[in-house]
């Protein structure tokens, strides 16, 4: 499971998740995506979950990248202990997931959309936040010569 190799400090504050994600909201690596439409900690077991319904889903075809990483220590007090006697010990480790934040990145010349969309689907359930399949445009050169057709067109129209 993922953890880091060592931290600056053995315990955190809890902390707010309010707003949207800044960084990490756009696909990078792959043509397919998972991402979180609200916020909420995923665990690192819940992130090894979902790479392990992804993997073999897609029977190890294409790649898959893992946008977050577990790096908040998350403490735990021990059961059926009195009030006070400071803070617990970090029992497991969770990402902070925003709106917008990409999960996971699925690519490969293997991967059709309907294999990572089913993929997709059998990790999200595995994810304690609400997520959508996102993906990139097949052919981007296309589009880009259909706008330069468009702006041409107009731009004749506008010397008539």
């Amino acid at each position: 499971m993922l953890s880091p190799k060592r931290t600056k400090f053995r315990k955190q504050h809890r902390g707010r998740m309010r707003g949207v994600a800044s960084k990490g909201n756009t696909i990078a690596f792959g043509q397919f995506a998972l991402q979180a439409q609200d916020c909420g900690w995923v665990t690192a077991r819940q992130i090894e979950a979902s790479r392990r319904a992804m993997t073999r889903y897609i029977k190890r075809g294409g790649q898959i990248w893992i946008r977050i990483f577990p790096d908040k220590p998350v403490t735990m007090r021990p059961a059926e202990t009195r009030m006070g006697s400071g803070k617990g010990n970090p029992e497991f480790w969770v990402a902070v997931v925003k709106p917008g934040r990409i999960l996971f990145e699925m690519g490969g010349e293997d991967i059709t959309e309907e294999i990572a969309k089913e993929a997709m689907r059998l990790a999200q359930y595995k994810l304690p936040v609400k997520t959508k399949f996102i993906s990139i445009e097949k052919n981007p050169e296309v589009s880009s010569q259909e706008n330069t057709k468009n702006n041409d067109k107009s731009q004749e129209e506008v010397k008539q």
